[in-house]
C-alpha cells in the first residue's frame, strides 16, 4: 500500500505547526499550565496540535489519534485559549493549494477544542493511529535550543510514516553539531539557515527538506554515516539527566573509547541528527525501573533513523514495540546507531548496566 498522501499531508501538517512555534518563541507568549506529570507545556503546544489535528482529521476521518495534550485545562482558562486562538487563526500556510489541502482555518475557538480533543486515543495494535507530539522537547524550545514537531502514522502497530519539523536545526545536512547546539540552536545563523523538515515511509528511505512557510521545498535523501573508528564517533543525548542517565551513558562512551564530547540537545532533533550523519549514536538509558517511555516520544524519529540506514532498539536489543498504547511498555530506553557499529554498542550498553 502507497503512504504517499499520508506523508504529502503529514509534512505540510508539520510544517504549519511549526510556523506557529516559530511565532510563539519569537513574540515570546510563553505561558505555561501545570500538567499532571509537572513537566512545562506551552500555548504552542496546544495551537500546533489543534493545526496538525485539523489536517489529519481532514483528510482522513476515520483515523484514529494519539495527541500529547487535552483541552480540559484549556476550557477553565479563557485568557489562555483566546491567546491561542489568536496563534491558531492567524497561522496558515502562504500557498493556498497546499493551505487548502489541510482543510484551511479552524472555524472557531470551539472548534479548536474539540479538535484538540480528537488526540485521546488509547492507542493499541489495531488501526491506523497518528502519534503526535505537538512540541517535543519544550524546555530545550523555551532556551531557544532544540525542539521537534513529531508525527507518525503507526498501522496494527507498525510505524509506516514519521515526520519531524525541527526549526532551529541547520538547513545543511552536513553541518557539524556543535556543542551548544542543545542550548543555543540559533547561536546567531541566520534565520533562512535553520529549519528542516525530516521524513520517511516504511521501505523507502529517509529524507530531509527546508522547513518553509509554503508548499513544499526541495528534498533530499538522508543517510547515517559510517564509523569506521568507533572513538571517533558524535554521541548525542538529553540534556536533561532526568531523561536519560548521563552517568551510565558516560561510563559507555569511556567503554567504547570514544573521545569525543557527546553533544546534548533536546527532543527527537537527536534522532534527526544522526539519520543525517550530523551525529552518529543516540542513548536514552532509564532512570528509573518504572517508566514507560511515550510513543509519540519516538514513533517518527525511530521510522526515520531506521530508513537512513540505522538501527534501533531498546537496551535488551528489542525493537521499540509501539502496539501496546500511548507507552512503549515493552521496552526500556533507546538505543539508535549505524546497523554496522549497532551491536557493539550494544554490547557495551548491556555491560555496563549489567554490573549495575
Amino acid at each position: 500500500m502507497s503512504y504517499n498522501k499520508e506523508l504529502r499531508i503529514a509534512e505540510l501538517a508539520v510544517q504549519r505547526a511549526s510556523l506557529l512555534t516559530k511565532k510563539v518563541f519569537l513574540e515570546k507568549a510563553k505561558g505555561t499550565v501545570s500538567k499532571d506529570d509537572k513537566s512545562p507545556v506551552t500555548i504552542g503546544d496546544f495551537g500546533a496540535q489543534a493545526l496538525i489535528i485539523s489536517a489529519i482529521h481532514h483528510n482522513f476521518p476515520k483515523d484514529a489519534i494519539v495527541g500529547e495534550e487535552e483541552a480540559s485545562t484549556l476550557r477553565e482558562n479563557k485568557d489562555l485559549t483566546d491567546q491561542i486562538w489568536e496563534l491558531v487563526r492567524g497561522t496558515s500556510l502562504d500557498d493556498e493549494e497546499a493551505e487548502a489541502e489541510l482543510g484551511g482555518p479552524l472555524k472557531s475557538v470551539e472548534h479548536m477544542l474539540e479538535t484538540i480533543d480528537l488526540g485521546n486515543s488509547s492507542g493499541g495494535d489495531k488501526g491506523r493511529i497518528w502519534a503526535l507530539d505537538p512540541i517535543d522537547g519544550t524546555k530545550g524550545f523555551l532556551r531557544g535550543g532544540q525542539y521537534a514537531v513529531c508525527l507518525g502514522l503507526i498501522v496494527d502497530g507498525d510505524v509506516k510514516v514519521g515526520v519531524l519539523g525541527c526549526p532551529n536545526l541547520p538547513v545543511e545536512n552536513t553541518a557539524p553539531l556543535s556543542a551548544d547546539v542543545g542550548t543555543n540552536g540559533t547561536n546567531g545563523t541566520p534565520e533562512h539557515s535553520l529549519g528542516v523538515l525530516f521524513a520517511a515511509i516504511l521501505g523507502e528511505g529517509a529524507s530531509s527538506r527546508p522547513l518553509g512557510s509554503g508548499g513544499l521545498s526541495q528534498g533530499q535523501s538522508i543517510h547515517m554515516r559510517g564509523v569506521p573508528d568507533i572513538s571517533h564517533a558524535a554521541f548525542c543525548e538529553s540534556v536533561e539527566a532526568g531523561h536519560s542517565s548521563h552517568g551510565d551513558q558516560a561510563e559507555i562512551t569511556k567503554k567504547l573509547g570514544i573521545i569525543r564530547e557527546s553533544v546534548r540537545m533536546d527532543s527527537q532533533a537527536k534522532y534527526a541528527s544522526i539519520a543525517r550523519g550530523a551525529g552518529d549514536l543516540y542513548l536514552r538509558l532509564p532512570t528509573r525501573a518504572d517508566y514507560e517511555e511515550k510513543i509519540w516520544d519516538h514513533a517518527a524519529g525511530d521510522l526515520i533513523v531506521r530508513e537512513a540506514g540505522g538501527e534501533v532498539t531498546d537496551i535488551k536489543g528489542k525493537r521499540l514495540d509501539f502496539s501496546k498504547g500511548r507507552t512503549l511498555a515493552d521496552n526500556k530506553g533507546v538505543v539508535a546507531a549505524p546497523i554496522a557499529v549497532h551491536a557493539q554498542v550494544l554490547e557495551a550498553v548491556m555491560s555496563v548496566l549489567g554490573s549495575k
